[in-house]
């Protein structure tokens, strides 16, 4: 009997209009990468919310209506994949729905987002970190800055780390439930010019890092832009450490395609430029045993 050997992966994330973020950046790279993505929309915006002004449609109310129309169709996921989440409430419809569609064999993908530069957003506060930490918990990969690495472990924030510090912390939130913690923005210590990115992963007890080029430029939805990438690449079956390498290649090729031009930063980096290189192998590995 046929039957469709795409893969699905449930991505829960809201849709901006303007910018290159959340669904206009998870769609267009998990599509190319070979993969079937269904939307579970969190909110509808005119565009993302660092530009001063945008219309807002909050979805929360129609989640559980969406969910409950797939568990009619009996629609089976190989992948759950989150990102923003805009309330408690959100959080835990989405662990709900979670524990009710997962099979044994799924990825469950959580990118716990928070706060930045050592600070929560503005919209949340400490119920919003006690629901993402139950969230996390569930997940295999988790994917938090170093700012949201902190507040999942309910330590002060901390901006200059050891590697031996940084590799404590990964095994402490590891312990907590995921099997692979990745860690982004890690500053490097004397090099400002220079970012890290560090992994856990608990099956083989390894820790990794990859060191990359921090060019002196902000662009929204990068953090969707990795995440993505590390889900499509280990549900298409590369190690941890290639996976890290594929993602963050492929960030420093979307913001080296996008710099030189004379350009609104808040629209992201020109993904259309670098979607292709997806399909390219690795030429060359960064990575690193710590």
């Amino acid at each position: 009997m046929y039957t469709n050997k795409v893969k699905k992966i449930a991505a829960v994330h809201d849709l901006s209009g303007i910018g290159r973020v959340s669904l206009t950046v998870v769609i267009p790279i998990l599509s190319s990468m070979g993969f079937q993505v269904c939307p579970l929309p969190t909110a509808v915006l005119s565009s993302h919310t660092q530009y001063p002004q945008f219309s807002i449609l909050d979805l929360t109310d129609e989640m559980p209506r969406i969910i409950a129309e797939w568990k009619k169709l009996d629609i089976q996921f190989d992948a759950f994949y989150t990102g923003y989440l805009g309330s408690p409430r959100q959080v835990q419809i989405v662990s709900d729905f979670i524990d009710d569609f997962r099979q044994p064999d799924d990825l469950v993908v959580v990118d716990p987002v928070l706060g930045d530069n050592g600070r929560l957003y503005t919209n949340f506060d400490e119920s919003m970190i006690r629901e993402m930490r139950h969230l996390t918990a569930k997940a295999d990969v988790i994917t938090p800055n170093l700012t949201e690495l902190f507040y999942l472990m309910d330590k002060p924030y901390k901006a200059d780390n050891t590697d031996e510090e940084l590799k404590t912390y990964l095994r402490l939130l590891s312990d907590a439930g995921p099997q692979v913690v990745i860690i982004t923005s890690v500053p490097v210590h004397g090099e400002s010019h220079k970012t890290s990115v560090y992994a856990y992963n608990r099956v083989g007890d390894r820790y990794w890092k990859i060191t990359c080029p921090y060019l002196p430029a902000h662009y929204p939805g990068t953090g969707d832009t990795f995440t993505s990438v590390i889900t499509g690449a280990l549900l298409q079956g590369d190690s941890l450490p290639i996976a890290l390498d594929r993602a963050t290649q492929f960030i420093l090729q979307g913001i080296r395609a996008t710099f030189g031009y004379e350009y609104d930063n808040r629209e992201g980096i020109l993904l259309e430029k670098v979607l292709h290189n997806l399909d390219m192998p690795i030429q060359s590995a960064s990575y690193e045993l710590i």
